[in-house]
């Protein structure tokens, strides 16, 4: 709670706290492609701040599924 307290930002007057990282971008998943590009963008996450080796190995990760390993949580894939 200390860091969520430290990161908060000072013009943040209505909340104690600041859990989301600033600077977050909305877009619009417009085909496949791109779907598929933000979905192992995700799975990478877990590699690139160096808590696994591969990301099929982050047992949080839907990145399990599309490796054949089943994961903590059904996924659907709606495309």
């Amino acid at each position: 709670m200390e860091q969520l307290a430290f990161y908060k930002k000072a013009h943040k007057t209505h909340t104690e706290y600041q859990v989301w990282q600033e600077g977050f971008q909305p877009k619009l998943i417009q085909n496949e492609k791109m779907m598929i590009e933000k979905i192992k963008y995700v799975h990478q996450n877990p590699v690139k701040r160096g808590y696994v080796d591969e990301c099929k190995h982050w047992r949080y990760s839907s990145a399990r599924d599309y490796e054949g390993i089943q994961g903590l949580i059904e996924i659907e894939r709606m495309w």
